[in-house]
């Protein structure tokens, strides 16, 4: 039986009001039942998100050019240390990748958690250390320690049945997961030669795609698609710390090396919206390196006035460009900077510090 509304428009069902409601297609008479209730759902705002080492595992935060309050944790936790986190593109989901079973914990986000989406049926199979959406947003990648290292599943506000394997895992544990700007590759970071392994991806692995001619020179941590998908970086734990290649349905040659390296370990590799700037969060000061990009290095930016403090694990930028954003070893855990061609004046710390170490970092918008 319908439900008729002031103004003679029929509803086949009441509306529901509720604040954690799908934001989307509402009628119009649910939008003013809502707004006089006080409950219409907003789109999602911008916001930060740092996935860390205790308790409660993932903190987030309003970003409007620096650090709103702090949102309420998310009635079910993450069951451990959180390593890795993403927002879908649409930012109607938030996923945290752990170290403890089920290794991965996604929630339903509209300016806050809703109640945890149910577990794959099948887990990753050990700890989870990277997570990524493809563009979009149909499925979700988790990089974990244990065979298969890689473990990807059809998302539609919930888990699908996980794809197949593919047929030439990556060597040993993944550390971080990416995928292309199309959608059509995904890239795995990870421990034991060849480092890196990228396969064509079309809702499941494709061939593994060839090596690249040189190698990045170890235990791959970080990787990262330029904004045009013409380029591919990957982090790594020697020496040069930073290796990048042209990309175009596989690797081409290495680009030089930056003129100044960062100055150890590479954990975390980003590239800004525009294409035209590359960060590397690296242990030992100072901490983040930020480079001009334009098919290979420019000139090394000068670090921020004030430095993060504690290795660099993690770095985003927002998708303005305008801000960049580094998780760290030590208290405040999480330290952000105005970006516009170089680091701005530190923005000041959030209010309700993360309460360990921030391993993983991403902004919605």
């Amino acid at each position: 039986m319908s439900t008729r509304y002031i103004g003679s428009i029929i509803s086949a069902t009441p509306p529901t009001i509720s604040t954690s409601s799908a934001w989307g297609i509402w009628t119009l008479v649910q939008q003013m039942q809502a707004q006089a209730a006080g409950t219409w759902p907003l789109p999602p705002a911008p916001t930060i998100a740092v996935a860390h080492d205790t308790t409660p595992f993932i903190s987030t935060y309003p970003w409007s050019a620096g650090f709103g309050t702090k949102y309420a944790n998310p009635a079910t936790l993450p069951t451990g240390q959180g390593f890795g986190v993403a927002f879908n593109p649409a930012g109607t989901a938030i996923a945290v990748a752990h170290d403890t079973t089920p290794f991965i914990s996604t929630y339903p986000w509209v300016n806050g958690f809703g109640a945890k989406y149910a577990n794959p049926a099948t887990l990753p199979t050990g700890r989870g250390y990277g997570v990524a959406f493809n563009p979009a947003g149909t499925d979700i990648a988790v990089a974990s320690n244990a065979s298969p290292y890689v473990n990807v599943y059809p998302w539609s506000a919930g888990f699908g049945t996980k794809y197949a394997n593919p047929a030439t895992l990556p060597s040993n544990a993944g550390y971080a997961v990416a995928f292309n700007p199309a959608g059509t590759v995904i890239a795995v970071a990870h421990d034991i030669t060849p480092f890196i392994s990228t396969y064509p991806w079309s809702a499941g692995f494709g061939t593994k795609y060839a090596n690249p001619a040189t190698l990045p020179t170890g235990l791959g941590t970080g990787v990262a698609f330029n904004p045009e998908g013409t380029a591919i970086a990957v982090t790594h734990q020697t020496s040069p710390y930073i290796s990048t290649y042209p990309w175009s349905a596989g690797f081409g040659t290495k680009y030089a090396n930056p003129a100044t390296l960062p100055t150890a370990t590479g954990v975390e590799v980003a590239f800004n919206p525009a294409g035209t700037a590359i960060a590397v969060a690296h242990n030992t000061a100072p901490n983040i390196s930020t480079y001009p990009w334009s098919a290979g290095f420019g000139t090394k930016y000068a670090d921020p006035a004030t430095l993060p403090i504690g290795n660099g694990n993690g770095v985003a930028f927002n998708s303005a460009g305008t801000a960049i954003a580094v998780s760290t070893s030590a208290s405040p855990y999480v330290q952000a900077y105005p970006w516009s061609a170089g680091f701005g004046a530190k923005y000041a710390n959030p209010a309700t510090l993360p309460t360990g170490s921030g391993n993983g970092v991403a902004f919605f918008k």
